[in-house]
């Protein structure tokens, strides 16, 4: 199906819908733990060239220290990710925008990639259209895309991965190329996307596309050799005493993989309500003739291709994830749009009126309007106000200490900070210029740091500060189940312990 101006102007549609609800207000909030942590790494790439754990002042871990060995590389990821915040810094300066700008442009671009990879698929401009758009009204992708982390990333390289072995023809090496560029790019932005990708095109070429076999199998093997030296100096992180036992139980693999397909469902794909398209283009056929679904191989195929994408997907994750959390989901998630637009589009086609009301409901029934209230009014949290108070009230060379929330405070004072999940010893922070205690306990090294740090204070020579921000757990997080599209007015303050000097 070759481009005419009516895709260009559904394309700037796509383009001009997203960006309004990817790009809106999309300074305003913080930096959370996660979300600092690229933007600190994304520093010491403009200082030193490579991501380094710390910057010679604090560490950047989460993990106890286990990101980073003697030399101290980050290993713990590969570094696509951060180097697109560090470009974003040298062009914009190192601000919160900036640190989440590249991430929320890639989400745009992997609206308009559903939308290439439905129409490639199905060859149906009504059914890349719905694609499209239901992804760009998708409110847990779209915070997903605004977090300055590797998920919009992944997910754009993912979509195009797919996409490129999809145009493989017979004959035509480019886009064989073009998939092994967007296997690299995603091996070098979270490994265990990459080799979804290419088991997934593999697989699907092994078993229904055999023209297709030798250009991905090629892709593929590139892809592995030129990644292999990577794969033998990442092997080197060690991993925690936790994480390794949850890679040996088979138990936990097999809940994992429940929770995550209940997420991708109940989640992203609400609630699998959009199969209830099926028995209305059932009528449809009944009553008018014609087939409801297309009957094409090439469209079966592409669904085979999709699920096949997905299952392998959930299937690793199961097996590798440290936890069952929704961000993990986020590259296989626009695939599965373009199946929904398959299913979607005939419908707006037949009924246009019903596919409305299908569109409709799928909004009102999610959190569309808690995110357009998020990107139209100003979000307090706790972070905010910690770093307002810091920078006001604190003198350069002051050490502050942190129960949790360490890496923000890090970012955007650059003062000593002690505390949060580095491993270092606590004992640093006594005598501290600030003492924040937080009122969340995350983890059980978050209750003794907070214990160590209350007997700091008990110790005597501070005074007390309240200031008017919500002291929750998180600034915000990426999981819609737990994201606040308001400011909590509810909470109790946070408290600033202040040595008198």
């Amino acid at each position: 199906m070759r481009p005419n101006p009516g895709d260009a102007a559904v394309l700037c549609a796509l383009a001009a819908l997203s960006a309004t609800l990817l790009l809106a207000n999309l300074g305003n909030q913080y930096l959370w733990q996660d979300e600092a942590q690229t933007a600190l790494l994304a520093r010491t790439i403009l200082q030193h060239g490579i991501p380094l754990g710390s910057d010679g002042t604090n560490h950047f871990s989460q993990e106890l220290g286990a990101e980073y060995g003697p030399d101290g590389v980050w290993r713990w990821h590969t570094w696509l990710s951060f180097y697109a915040a560090a470009a974003s810094f040298a062009i914009l300066g190192q601000t919160t925008l900036a640190a989440s700008l590249p991430f929320a442009l890639l989400g745009v671009g992997c609206v308009l990639l559903t939308w290439a990879l439905a129409r490639e698929l199905w060859r149906d401009r009504v059914a890349a259209g719905a694609a499209g758009l239901l992804l760009a009204l998708s409110v847990p992708f779209l915070i997903l895309a605004r977090q300055s982390r590797w998920y919009a990333l992944a997910a754009f390289l993912a979509l195009a991965g797919l996409l490129a072995y999809a145009r493989i023809r017979p004959g035509e090496r480019r886009w064989a190329f073009a998939l092994l560029a967007a296997a690299l790019l995603l091996f070098h932005t979270h490994y265990l996307y990459c080799a979804v990708l290419l088991a997934s095109c593999c697989l699907h070429a092994a078993l229904l596309e055999r023209e297709r076999w030798w250009p991905t199998l090629a892709a593929a093997v590139g892809t592995s050799v030129l990644s292999l030296p990577w794969l033998v100096w990442l092997s080197g992180v060690k991993l925690g005493p936790d994480y390794s036992e949850r890679l040996l139980s088979a138990s936990d693999s097999l809940l994992y993989l429940r929770v995550f397909s209940e997420d991708l469902v109940t989640v992203f794909l609400a609630r699998g309500l959009w199969l209830l398209a099926l028995p209305l283009l059932a009528l449809r056929r009944v009553r008018c003739g014609g087939p409801a679904l297309p009957r094409e191989r090439r469209a079966w195929s592409g669904v085979a291709l999709v699920t096949l994408h997905a299952g392998l997907g959930i299937g690793l994750l199961a097996c590798l994830s440290p936890g069952t959390y929704l961000r993990y989901l986020t590259p296989l998630v626009p695939p599965l749009f373009a199946l929904v637009g398959l299913v979607v589009g005939p419908l707006a086609r037949a009924w246009p009126s019903v596919a409305a009301a299908a569109v409709a409901a799928w909004v009102l029934t999610g959190s569309l309007e808690d995110f357009v209230y998020e990107i139209t009014h100003d979000y307090d949290g706790p972070i905010e106000g910690i770093v307002g108070f810091l920078r006001t009230h604190a003198r350069p060379g002051d050490t502050v200490a942190i129960v949790y929330g360490d890496l923000p405070i890090k970012f955007y004072t650059g003062l000593r900070v002690v505390g949060g999940f580095t491993g270092e010893d606590i004992e640093a922070a006594r005598g501290a210029d600030w003492i924040i205690l937080r009122r969340h306990n995350l983890a059980p090294i978050s209750r003794a740091i907070r214990d160590r740090l209350r007997g700091f204070v008990a110790e005597g020579g501070y005074r007390r500060h309240e200031i008017d921000y919500p002291d929750t757990a998180f600034e915000n997080r990426e999981d819609l189940r737990i994201h606040r599209f308001r400011t909590a007015r509810w909470a109790s303050p946070v408290e600033i312990w202040e040595k008198r000097r």
